[in-house]
């Protein structure tokens, strides 16, 4: 059975492109991968499905009575609600139910008896549907998934706004599989989610009895829990059925079959156009040149998709920095409270460390407290000689309405245009991404920008805080090999040890110095 069905889709932005003519459909129970490139229009795609964007063309169709379950990459909580309170918002609709129940019992003792029957029908369906819906146990099965998504030992009691950006996505993801929806749609769920939320969500997608499309870059992650892919490439989606593996050696021998096509093609038209004009003027052969013309004229050309361009990844390393990049003494970092028990690290010139652990633990205010731009609560830091640090933050601003070309021009006055283009053309920007404002491009592009800056600085520190988050392959890829490559210091925030382990020298478990319970 058709859940969503999808006919002739085709949309853009001003005069860039983003679907033309695409068709989609999902069935009862399928688990789909939604991938494709930065930019893409994957994240769209899911904005004009679940209504909050009216496309330019096309049809969609949902089954009826399906209830849907969307978690955005940008969603925001409202202040002043508690972890408990999100979380019991996905059964408004039982608690609602509730009120309408005990309204009918407040009535029955002031109506007559045909008026008391209907009620007590009414009565009853209800009762049933609360019962259906394990109402009376709603608190249990609250703590049940707080416990699996680490939320319990943060305080169910805990403001929403004094989260970290992991904590806010795993309440969000709690609330919405609680809600139970007939389809989840899920962007980007694994980013700001730790290596142990990650496999549980794994084991839970695998189990999940309904219908899901999952937007992701996570490739082990995808292939454990998806049996479709569905691939965006320029401006068409294709089905494959199988894992993104799977998919990957399907579409590379279609790949290679379509460019022998072409070639073939090309070599068979370049023949014909040379017969063409060398026997069009004689009369003894313009006939045959006039049927090669109509072959040639009814031909359905080969179209290779242009080439996306690929990442180029290179960090420009500056002057050698004295032996120690940073020391700390007794440094117990926090805001209200201490997240850390005193902290006396090291880090030396050369040394790659990764920092691990769940989030909110204080990985983000232990790197920002070492760079000055959050007071420790106690303790001091001592920063090296020398010290050129690029540093990459998790999160941007997603208001930001400057353009990319002035983003990289006010960091960078002295280039000129042509080398403001080439940087960004070098981290995978098309000259379309390039003329837009950074709020409309997608997470990926907006940290193409922002990893932009930091290689074209001269740097002989780098602080990365959840770089391959948003990332396609292809520039995650391309940011672990120039990360090889670099010959200076890294501190690396990262939960995807299939991309740290390759790069750092050690890691840092930050769980073992934490105050806080996870």
């Amino acid at each position: 059975m058709s859940i969503l069905n999808v006919e002739h889709l085709s949309h853009g932005f001003g005069d860039r492109a983003i679907f033309h003519d695409v068709s989609f459909r999902l069935l009862k129970g399928e688990h789909i991968g939604l991938v494709g490139a930065n930019g893409e229009g994957k994240s769209t795609f899911f904005n004009i499905v679940t209504g909050k964007l009216q496309p330019d063309e096309g049809k969609i169709e949902w089954a009826k009575n399906v209830r849907v379950g969307y978690l955005d990459q940008h969603t925001v909580l409202e202040k002043g609600m508690t972890i408990r309170e999100v979380l019991k918002s996905a059964f408004s609709w039982l608690f609602e139910l509730e009120t309408k129940m005990n309204e009918i019992c407040d009535r029955l003792g002031d109506v007559d008896e045909d008026t008391m029957m209907t009620l007590m029908d009414e009565l009853g369906t209800i009762q049933d549907t609360l019962t259906m819906h394990d109402f009376y146990v709603i608190d249990a099965k609250v703590e049940e998934v707080a416990r699996a998504l680490g939320l319990l030992d943060l305080g169910l009691d805990k403001d929403v706004t004094d989260l970290s950006g992991g904590q806010r996505t795993r309440i969000l993801l709690g609330k919405l599989l609680l809600e139970k929806p007939d389809i989840l749609l899920l962007d980007e769920p694994t980013n700001y989610l730790d290596e142990e939320h990650i496999n549980w969500l794994k084991r839970y997608l695998t189990e999940y009895e309904n219908a899901f499309v999952l937007i992701s870059h996570d490739i082990p992650f995808l292939n454990e829990v998806v049996n479709i892919i569905y691939h965006m490439e320029n401006q068409e989606l294709n089905r494959y059925v199988g894992d993104y593996d799977n998919f990957q050696k399907i579409y590379e021998v279609k790949k290679a079959q379509l460019e022998a096509a072409y070639k073939k093609q090309q070599q068979e038209i370049s023949q014909l156009k040379d017969f063409v004009a060398r026997n069009k003027a004689r009369v003894s052969t313009r006939n045959m040149a006039m049927s090669r013309q109509k072959k040639l004229d009814k031909m359905d050309v080969i179209e290779l998709a242009a080439e996306r361009p690929k990442p180029e990844f290179h960090f420009r390393l500056g002057r050698t920095p004295g032996k120690y990049i940073f020391e700390t003494k007794d440094f117990v970092i926090g805001y209200d409270e201490p997240l850390s028990r005193p902290l006396n690290l090291t880090l030396e010139r050369g040394q790659k460390i990764a920092l691990t652990g769940a989030n909110g633990i204080g990985k983000t205010t232990l790197i920002k407290s070492i760079l000055g731009l959050v007071p420790p609560l106690s303790g001091k830091c001592e920063l090296g000689e020398n010290l050129l640090t690029g540093y990459f933050e998790q999160e941007a601003d997603h208001n930001n309405r400057t353009t990319c070309i002035d983003e990289i021009w006010e960091e960078f006055p002295s280039y000129t245009q042509y080398e403001v283009r080439s940087a960004l053309a070098k981290c995978g920007l098309t000259t379309k991404h390039i003329e837009s404002q950074i709020r409309v491009l997608s997470g990926g592009e907006q940290a193409k920008v922002r990893l932009c800056k930091i290689l074209n600085k001269e740097t002989n520190v780098l602080m990365l805080d959840e770089p391959t988050n948003h990332l396609d392959v292809d520039a995650k890829d391309s940011l672990k090999k120039a990360l090889q490559e670099y010959r200076g210091t890294l501190l690396l925030i990262c939960h995807e040890p299939e991309f740290y382990q390759d790069i750092v020298n050690a890691v840092w478990d930050c769980s073992k110095w934490t105050t806080k319970i996870v």
